[in-house]
């Protein structure tokens, strides 16, 4: 049986403008800051995360596209980015059109899985995979490849129906193809202190899923929506920011529920 990296872990919430590839970015610059060994999948068209962490489009020869398709393994499509510890297999808009390419393909939502727990992959301590704002192809094979799930959720009115949605997806896939995906936690993002709504929010969230959602709350931050312009992390651009100090916390919280997991 081939290695396995020791965490595989999809950030997933199918609604869009949630700090889902910021908080990809910046919480895997945390883990790599405290010398863990941490790859990126990014697994979204768009290519965010590779744009955020400074990887041109001109320099995504190969990419996660060629990664499912299978013509080519990690070792051949990482790129080490400008932190270290840190590497990315880019995206591309190829992506758009896979749906199509294996649709009929009996593997489909097996492909990332396989390229993961693979010797390649055995060499990082931490995967974190960033999925499309959308449930596809795309996302169930990341949420096929996960131990576990972290789910982004904007402090904002409509985030618990959206939520209750996000949560019944993952039981459908550990009922289907993955039986022993769980939930990660809850990372509360765009948070605002002044907003009296946001509060209710994240006491809401807090009553209904408890011990799942970490304490950390992302707040807003003009620093953090400055970073990706310039390439780098929030963590890179500006340390002392209240964003990069909060992706600091929520990364000791992850390591922290890595530990009771593995104690228990």
């Amino acid at each position: 049986m081939a290695s396995q990296p020791n965490r595989i872990i999809t950030i997933a919430n199918q609604k869009g403008g949630v700090g889902k590839t910021t908080t990809a970015i910046n919480l895997a610059t945390a883990l790599a800051a405290i010398g863990e060994s941490v790859l990126i999948v990014d697994l979204d068209p768009q290519g965010n995360a590779s744009t955020g962490l400074g990887i041109d489009r001109r320099d995504r020869k190969l990419s996660s596209y060629d990664l499912l398709m299978g013509t080519h393994g990690i070792s051949d499509i990482a790129q080490q980015t400008a932190v270290p510890n840190l590497a990315i297999l880019p995206s591309t808009m190829d992506l758009l059109g896979i749906e199509m390419e294996i649709a009929g393909e009996s593997d489909r939502v097996f492909r990332l899985r396989r390229a993961l727990f693979s010797d390649d992959a055995a060499q990082y301590s931490y995967i974190l995979v960033d999925c499309p704002p959308s449930f596809n192809l795309l996302t169930m094979n990341a949420m096929t490849a996960a131990h576990s799930v972290l789910v982004p959720l904007q402090c904002e009115f409509f985030a618990l129906e959206g939520l209750s949605q996000l949560l019944e997806t993952v039981d459908q896939i550990r009922r289907t193809v993955n039986p022993s995906l769980d939930i990660q936690g809850i990372v509360l993002t765009m948070y605002d202190s002044r907003n009296n709504l946001a509060l209710q929010v994240v006491n809401d969230v807090r009553t209904h899923l408890g011990e799942k959602v970490y304490h950390t709350l992302i707040p807003r931050n003009v620093r953090v929506s400055e970073a990706p312009s310039y390439g780098k992390p929030a963590i890179l651009y500006d340390l002392k920011c209240a964003g990069s100090q909060a992706y600091l916390q929520l990364a000791s919280e992850v390591i922290q529920r890595e530990r009771q997991r593995k104690a228990a």
